[in-house]
This record gives structure tokens, C-alpha cells and sequence, in this order.
């Protein structure tokens, strides 16, 4: 594609690079991501990649912005307070790539419209804060045949994960957490907490896997869990294989469809299992 002088001068410091250049660039530009979530990770997540040039991103959230968002939710600021947080990102979005279009979906993630809005972009990104929300996005995503870049954190941690599951050779979500845990078990943002920072630095990881997926560079997370530890300054990254006997992508699969998740309760939760 031929670039604009502005496009040059924008994305100067992409093009350069010999492993994205302006083959990368380009592929970038034509990309759509589905972000699944305009809060925390969601938060640095769309900035990165409006900032990066990602042509089509979409959000989805039902949520507004409330004054005890802002120590993480770094996309919304002070006077957003009561707005919804898809427009709010709308806003902050334009303010940083006005060529980016940014498609707000206010609305929650259920089983009668999941498949159908993860279908429409190239990868969906979850940084959604519950349980149920990370098994249906997984699930979609499996039925859509769409990459997933998946990050989660509470207090100090986080983790993240790529899952391709309908290559038929990587694993998905449920290879590594089969089922959410007993409700209480793990608790919410609001009962543990969460350093601001780290949910910073999983939204930037994850914007950094998204781009990498897109543009097909680098070596993909795919097949690997990532682990971070704020306070121990530490990274794991951790070997995942498909398993054979998952009900959503093994050889014997018993999930078939989305209709499970009609069912499934809307507990809060933004720990990882």
C-alpha cells in the first residue's frame, strides 16, 4: 500500500524495523481487534494499538466510568466519571490515532451475540474481569476460528496467553483451566486489590502479542502461559499443550455450541484460576 507523508512520519519508528517494516505496517492498517473490556488491561491495550495503527479495533462494555477506575483505567480520566466506558474510549482513542476506527459496543458479552461480533474482526483481545466473560470469550473464539490474546492480573500477578485452538494443534483456554473455580474461592479486584502498574504492564505485553499476531512476526505465545510477579521482578513462561481431552477442542469434544453459557452466572472475578 502507498502510505501518506503523515502515515510516514507516524509510523516512522514501526517501518524502520527490519522484522515489521512496511509490508508490517501495512498489514496493521487493513487489521481489526475486538477488545474484550475498557478497564484495566483494556485500558493500555487500546491505546497501544490505536497508537500502533490498527485500522478497525471494536470494544465492548456495558460499564461507566466510576472515580475508583482511574488508579488503572488509564484510557478515561477525571471528567469521564458517569460516561460510558466504551465512549470514553471512543474519545481518548481519537485524541491519540484519529485514522483508527474505533467501534464502541455498549453493551455485555453474552452467548446471543458473542459469536457474532468476535466473527466480524480478525482477533478478539480479552481483558474482561470475570470468569464467565473469559470461558465464553474462548469458546467464541474457537467456534469463530479467531486468534485470542488473553491477559488477566489481581494484586501483583498477571498472566497471558495466545490461544489458536482451531489450528488443531495449540491448545485453548480450557486446556489449561478447564472450568471457572467455585464462586468465592478467588477473590475480585475489589475484595484483593491490584497495583495500577501491573496492569499497565500486562496491557502493553498484550498489545505487543496482539501486533505480533497480526503482522505475523516473532514467535507466537501460542502453546505457552506466561506468568508475571511484580513484587519478585519475575517472569515464567510455562509450556501448554492442546489436550486431548478438553470438551471444547478435544478429540472428543462435548462442547458443541454456545448454548451452555446462556446459563452461566455473571460473577465478578479478575483473578486468573
Amino acid at each position: 500500500m502507498d502510505f501518506t507523508d503523515a502515515q510516514l512520519q507516524r509510523y516512522a519508528r514501526h517501518i524502520i524495523l527490519p522484522e515489521l517494516g512496511g509490508v508490517g505496517q501495512a498489514k496493521l492498517l487493513g487489521a481489526s481487534v475486538l477488545v474484550v473490556g475498557a478497564g484495566g488491561l483494556g485500558a493500555p491495550l487500546l491505546l497501544y494499538l490505536a497508537a500502533a495503527g490498527v485500522g478497525r479495533i471494536g470494544v465492548i462494555d456495558d460499564d461507566v466510568v466510576e472515580l475508583s477506575n482511574l488508579q488503572r483505567q488509564v484510557i478515561h480520566d477525571s471528567d469521564k466519571i458517569g460516561v460510558a466506558k466504551v465512549e470514553s474510549a471512543k474519545a481518548a482513542v481519537a485524541r491519540v490515532n484519529p485514522e483508527v476506527k474505533l467501534e464502541a459496543h455498549r453493551l455485555r458479552l453474552t452467548a446471543d451475540n458473542a459469536l457474532d461480533l468476535i466473527s466480524r474482526y480478525d482477533l478478539v483481545a480479552d481483558g474482561s474481569d470475570n470468569f464467565p466473560t473469559r470461558f465464553l470469550v474462548n469458546d467464541a473464539a474457537y467456534f469463530a476460528k479467531k486468534p485470542l490474546v488473553s491477559a488477566a492480573i489481581l494484586r501483583f500477578e498477571g498472566q497471558l496467553a495466545t490461544f489458536k485452538a482451531h489450528d488443531g494443534k495449540s491448545p485453548c483456554y480450557r486446556c489449561i483451566f478447564r472450568e471457572a473455580p467455585p464462586a468465592g474461592l478467588i477473590p475480585t479486584c475489589s475484595e484483593g486489590g491490584v497495583l495500577g502498574a501491573v496492569a499497565g504492564a500486562l496491557g502493553a505485553l498484550q498489545a505487543t502479542e496482539v501486533l505480533k499476531e497480526l503482522a505475523g512476526i516473532g514467535d507466537s505465545l501460542a502453546g505457552s502461559l506466561l506468568i508475571y510477579d511484580a513484587l519478585g521482578t519475575t517472569f515464567r513462561k510455562v509450556k501448554v499443550k492442546r489436550d486431548p481431552a478438553c470438551p471444547l477442542c478435544g478429540d472428543q469434544a462435548t462442547i458443541h455450541d454456545l448454548s451452555a453459557h446462556r446459563h452461566a452466572p455473571a460473577a465478578e472475578a479478575c483473578a486468573t484460576p
